[in-house]
C-alpha cells in the first residue's frame, strides 16, 4: 500500500523559513512525478513544486524563487524548503503522487492526483 506521509509544518513569522518533509512508503520515487500542493482556507487545492524522476523541478510562479522542492531518493523523502514566507503562504500543505505526464507543466487538476498525504499545516504571520 502506497503511504505519504508529512512532516515540518508549523507556524513562523513573515520572512521566515520552514522545511516540509514527505516519507513514501510502498513504492519509488522513480514510479511517479512528486509534489507539494497546498489548500488555503476557502480556497482551491493548487499545486506548488513539483519533481520528476530526472530531477527536474517546476514551480508555481508564486513561490519561484522561494520555495525549493528536493528529494532523496534512496531514503525516498521529499522536501520542500520554505524561505522568505508570506501570510498568503498560510494554509495545508500536502505531498502527492501523480503521472509523469503531468510533471514539467501544468499542475494536475487534484482529481488526477494518484496519491496524497494526510498534510501538515503551515501559518505565516
Amino acid at each position: 500500500e502506497v503511504q505519504l506521509v508529512e512532516s515540518g509544518g508549523g507556524s513562523v513569522q513573515a520572512g521566515g523559513s520552514l522545511r516540509l518533509s514527505c516519507a513514501a512508503s510502498g513504492y519509488t520515487y522513480s514510479s511517479y512525478c512528486m509534489g507539494w500542493f497546498r489548500q488555503a482556507p476557502g480556497k482551491e487545492r493548487e499545486g506548488v513544486a513539483a519533481i520528476d524522476s530526472d530531477g527536474s523541478t517546476s514551480y508555481a510562479d508564486s513561490v519561484k524563487g522561494r520555495f525549493t522542492i528536493s528529494k532523496d531518493s534512496a531514503k525516498n523523502i521529499l522536501y520542500l524548503q520554505m524561505n522568505s514566507l508570506k501570510s498568503e503562504d498560510t494554509g495545508m500543505y500536502y505531498c502527492a503522487a501523480f503521472r509523469h505526464v503531468w510533471c514539467g507543466g501544468p499542475f494536475p487538476p487534484a482529481s488526477l492526483v494518484d496519491y496524497w498525504g494526510q498534510g501538515t499545516q503551515v501559518t505565516v504571520s
